[in-house]
């Protein structure tokens, strides 16, 4: 299986051979990250409110941030970026992206050289916390507004999606607050269910797969 490969929209994944799994959806790593986290999570609850406190499981290569990054100073929110993340990728993975873009050449990398447990503020209308620690471990105050789900798949991580895992994210995310996830298993719906999610199913990418956003209610 090849560590770097091109999706069909014309952007890199990452292959993980610890989970055996790609980071982003072979189909379309952006496109993946557009609907799912962007429009489905941030500009969803931008209609209520211009600051919003995100929280994310799995950094990863960094994409969903950068997009973060770009659609808040686009649409002049006000982002708290936190991202969990126990398996950081290496320099290497990090130059073989091709996330960059003509605006700012330089964000990804800024993203990834982001000192682990310290909030930086990146912009005017974004701050990141990089955490690195399991999901399991990570204990906050704050009440967040949206998390991105982006763990690996239940048949490579199945302990994060399970009801105890999913009341645990509930205790630390806003009642209203979204959960915006690619993966609509029937066992992975109804645990968020059981967590107390109000859970909806939406039309994936390509307008095939559905992908989910739950809601606390």
């Amino acid at each position: 299986m090849e560590r770097v490969r091109i999706t069909d929209d014309g952007f890199t994944t990452l292959f993980s051979t610890e989970f055996n799994q790609y980071y982003h959806s072979v189909r379309g790593a952006l496109d993946e990250t557009q609907r799912v986290y962007i429009e489905l999570g941030l500009l969803a609850k931008m209609q209520e409110t211009n600051e919003i406190n995100i929280l994310e499981i799995g950094f990863g290569t960094g994409l969903n941030a950068l997009v973060t990054a770009l659609e808040a100073q686009k649409n002049n929110l006000t982002v708290q970026y936190t991202t969990l993340e126990p398996f950081p990728i290496s320099e290497e993975d990090v130059s073989s992206l091709n996330y960059q873009t003509g605006a700012e050449t330089d964000l990804l990398q800024k993203l990834h050289h982001v000192k682990w447990h310290e909030n930086i503020e990146i912009s005017p209308n974004f701050s990141l916390q990089k955490v690195n620690c399991t999901l399991q471990e990570f204990k906050t105050s704050q009440l967040f507004d949206v998390v991105y789900y982006d763990a690996f798949a239940p048949s490579s991580q199945p302990e994060l999606w399970t009801v105890e895992t999913f009341t645990h994210v509930a205790s630390f995310l806003k009642k209203g607050g979204f959960l915006t996830t690619y993966c609509s298993k029937t066992v992975v719906r109804r645990a968020m269910e059981q967590a107390g999610f109000k859970v909806e199913k939406h039309i994936g990418i390509w307008g095939k797969r559905e992908v989910v956003r739950a809601i606390k209610l």
